[in-house]
């Protein structure tokens, strides 16, 4: 074993034992980690310094997961440094699910101590691993929640950007779907915007003045989290009713993707406008876009930046139904209002038998349908359904109640 594969393993050993002091004397002064982008807790990053990387990586591992880094092979470098492949175990110190990860880790050194370390890790495990926080775990700073009626209402609440997406607003967002899909008493989720837009998209300003590299690392943070949270919302079991005014512009359209029904103003505006300032795609765009307004015209939005007001939205197929401005949100949560009272249970395997339905096979999907009729067949609210239609009056569903969930 070389001298370098051995500072390495005594680097592992220290970080499983938690020795601060073993770690201190490792690391080189002018130690800069590059951790995995994207991974949750705000773990990703660079951490320049020996203490930033202890301090708010290491130990930040530490706080939140039983997690032991378990090197696999070492294959030296040209240039001196280390490859060090391996896997994370372990899990979430709340519950969750396994943590199951594998890692390489590019070292460098400077003669006898560490002076750099690259972290390459699969940052949707590491997201996996972490239980579900409950509601209320932490305040909500741009975006509104609150439950009433069995409809919960997301608001985006920074109208004086437009509802842009910074940073807040993932982390925002992805705590309401959360919320939202694990409150019993949620049946249906309204997503809107305070203010004139739904959202303007990405939060250039937040941008202007980074780097390439920073730019990149920046955006690869928040799109990962923002993705997780469409997710989240597209996999709920309650339906989903979005109320557009103004601007659905970027990455914001992916809040209409994640709905069943869109409202939308007469004068709202859908545009994406990446190739206007340089970008690729996010939001879910380039997966709906094709699939509900067809490739050629797909192709128009993201390349000639098409722009569609409400009107053309709803000949387009991308939303529900188009009214004057200063009539959606309640029209919207009329409808919203009408879902919760519905049969949720049946709504929910409505929602996965529909996303299933995208690029499943056939035969497939007809086994689906059959296991999800008789699973739906077997609840009170089918009961009391069939009851009310044969005796001509208006059935009275409950819902997740009675473990039909």
């Amino acid at each position: 074993m070389s001298d370098r594969e051995k500072l390495a393993r005594t680097l592992y050993d220290a970080l499983a034992a938690g020795d601060a002091a073993t770690l201190a004397d490792l690391l080189h002064p002018d130690f800069v980690g590059e951790t995995t982008e994207g991974l949750p807790l705000d773990l990703g990053g660079r951490h320049t310094g020996p203490e930033a990387m202890t301090q708010d990586f290491w130990w930040a591992i530490g706080r939140n997961y039983r997690a032991r880094a378990e090197p696999e092979r070492m294959l030296p470098l040209a240039d001196g440094g280390l490859v060090v492949l391996g896997r994370y175990t372990g899990s979430a110190r709340d519950g969750g699910a396994p943590l199951d990860a594998a890692f390489a880790h590019v070292l460098t050194f400077d003669d006898d101590r560490i002076v750099g370390l690259a972290q390459y890790t699969d940052s949707a495990r590491w997201a996996a691993a972490l239980p579900a926080p409950p509601a209320g775990q932490r305040p909500l700073r741009v975006v509104e929640y609150e439950v009433d009626g069995g409809v919960a209402t997301v608001r985006l609440n920074r109208p004086d950007a437009g509802n842009a997406i910074d940073p807040t607003m993932v982390e925002d967002l992805y705590e309401a779907s959360f919320r939202a899909g694990a409150d019993p008493a949620v049946r249906a989720v309204l997503i809107c915007g305070a203010g004139r837009n739904l959202s303007v998209g990405g939060d250039l300003p937040f941008f202007a003045h980074t780097d390439d590299a920073e730019r990149a690392s920046r955006l690869r943070q928040m799109t990962d989290l923002y993705h997780l949270a469409l997710d989240r919302f597209a996999a709920l079991d309650v339906p989903v009713v979005c109320a557009v005014r103004g601007a659905a512009a970027g990455g914001g359209m992916g809040l209409a993707h994640v709905a069943d029904i869109v409202v939308a103003a007469e004068d709202a505006a859908f545009v994406l406008g990446y190739g206007a300032i340089g970008l690729a795609i996010d939001g879910a765009n380039s997966w709906y876009l094709p699939r509900v307004v067809g490739m050629r015209r797909a192709q128009e939005m993201f390349l000639l930046n098409r722009r569609l007001d409400g009107r053309e939205a709803y000949e387009w197929g991308l939303v529900t139904e188009v009214l004057p401005a200063d009539q959606v949100e309640t029209r919207a949560r009329a409808l919203a209002d009408r879902l919760a009272a519905g049969p949720t249970a049946a709504f929910g395997r409505m929602r996965r038998l529909l996303r299933a339905s995208w690029q499943t096979e056939l035969s497939e999907q007809l086994v689906a349908e059959t296991a999800e009729m008789s699973a739906a067949g077997a609840t009170a609210d089918a009961g009391e359904g069939i009851r009310a239609f044969v005796a001509k009056r208006r059935p009275v569903f409950r819902g997740h109640a009675g473990g039909d969930r």
